[in-house]
């Protein structure tokens, strides 16, 4: 529900917009839409949800094509990794601090009082619904033509941080290749209202009785981060310590605690 008290972007006037469709690489003949990307539900009924929609659809194409073109020896499963990493919520909350999203958005009292305007799935949310809102504008030509603007400067490649498998396929893989079971996720507990829940989750390997726990802004995001967790600790182990871990034991692998 929208709250009943908006508060005004800090930066809201027409040159910070101008200045923000000029980063983008789009000038708006439809500045309606653009409006509504930067409007989060707090402030107005008529907000950036389905624009977001929209964006994602078309941010994946875009992406898709894009990797497709410049990464010609990467099969099917290297090149969905390498565009889930591109479009995950931290790369576009990246394109969103770049483009310098944050002071244009326009929140609710209690979303800016409660840090929203910083918040990355936010921003990441906000640079979905602007791609939507050009696709609306000018049609998917122009909006593919900003997704390669905004991803230009993310080195494609062999060794490149795009290529990086994420945390819970390394982990998977880690303990597939010591003949272990796949890590449990469960979650602990969810904070916060419907629309800005944070998850806890906990990632436990039964071999190991190995245990950590993340947490993040969607169920995804939290495994991710309690994967990653565990697995640098795995990983900073000496090798062979590790396999002699294999059958159960008492020893169990905390996380430092979540915030």
């Amino acid at each position: 529900m929208a709250s009943s008290k908006p508060t005004t972007p800090t930066k809201s006037g027409p040159d910070a917009l101008v200045a923000l469709c000029g980063r983008l690489g789009h000038h708006f003949e439809q500045p309606s839409l653009l409006q509504q990307a930067l409007t989060h539900r707090s402030f107005s009924a008529t907000h950036y949800e389905r624009l977001e929609f929209l964006g994602d659809s078309v941010l994946n194409l875009a992406v898709s094509a894009l990797l497709y073109e410049q990464l010609r020896d990467l099969p099917e499963g290297d090149l969905s990794r390498v565009r889930a990493n591109l479009v995950r919520q931290d790369t576009l909350a990246g394109l969103a601090a770049d483009l310098q999203v944050a002071p244009c958005l326009r929140l609710g009292e209690g979303e800016q009082r409660s840090g929203g305007r910083d918040r990355p799935s936010i921003l990441a949310d906000v640079v979905e619904a602007l791609i939507g809102a050009v696709y609306l504008d000018a049609g998917f030509v122009k909006a593919e033509a900003v997704v390669r603007q905004l991803l230009k400067a993310i080195p494609l490649g062999e060794g490149k941080a795009a290529m990086r498998k994420d945390a819970k396929t390394a982990l998977q893989e880690w303990l597939q290749g010591r003949k272990m079971a796949l890590p449990q996720y469960t979650v602990e507990r969810t904070l916060g209202e419907a629309h800005q829940q944070t998850f806890e989750v906990a990632c436990f390997v039964e071999a190991l009785q190995a245990r950590s726990v993340g947490s993040g802004t969607s169920r995804r995001t939290a495994e991710q981060a309690a994967a990653e967790v565990l697995l640098a600790r795995l990983l900073a182990q000496d090798p062979a310590d590790t396999k002699k871990r294999a059958a159960p034991t008492k020893t169990t692998i905390e996380s430092p605690p979540y915030e």
